[in-house]
């Protein structure tokens, strides 16, 4: 199993506890990868859609950003890491979320009653996102849950959660993530 972790905080300070993270799936037999995003030099999306029509599924762009969706679409969970900035992705993570779409066509079709983008690949990660805020927001909490099931959709990821934490002690429930992590297992 092939975990993905991106971690779009601000600094290199470890709030969300990923050391405590990529440990237990090492423990679990997952083969991780980690990108503390600030660190990386990577573009932001011009909307070219080069990716579509010029180079089919890459980025124009040739920087981070096309090495690290080539291994989101390879795992088997991508796992989000971020502040939560008014419900939404920090500005790190949102970078490079934006730069997932080579992973999808072009073309439409109807998922749920809605029109979304077809899958390019017949397998697609599963999506775990956990997103930190200071202080607890009700609002900010259901736009980022929100925003995860939306992504999830776009990405045909057979299955996503979402994990806030709130205030200073920003430890994980483990007991969660692995939960979810046995989900992903059963459906890989």
């Amino acid at each position: 199993m092939k975990a993905v972790i991106l971690d779009g905080s601000r600094n290199i300070t470890n709030p969300t506890g990923e050391d405590m993270l990529s440990l237990k799936l090492v423990e679990d037999g997952w083969d991780v990868n980690f990108y503390q995003l600030c660190q990386e030099e990577i573009a932001t999306c011009t909307g070219c859609f080069g990716c579509w029509l010029k180079t089919p599924g890459q980025c124009i762009i040739n920087d981070k950003g096309r090495e690290i969706a080539k291994e989101v679409i390879q795992s088997d969970v991508v796992i989000l890491l971020s502040p939560i900035t008014f419900g939404g992705y920090s500005y790190h993570l949102k970078k490079i979320v934006d730069r997932f779409i080579p992973n999808i066509l072009p073309f439409f079709a109807m998922v749920d009653g809605e029109i979304h983008h077809q899958t390019r690949y017949d397998k697609n990660p599963n999506i775990l996102a956990i997103g930190y805020l200071q202080d607890k927001d009700q609002k900010s909490e259901e736009i980022f849950q929100n925003l995860i099931k939306r992504n999830a959709i776009n990405f045909h990821s057979p299955c996503y959660a979402a994990e806030i934490v709130v205030g200073d002690d920003q430890s994980l429930d483990m007991d969660k993530i692995s939960n979810f992590l046995k989900e992903v297992e059963m459906v890989v």
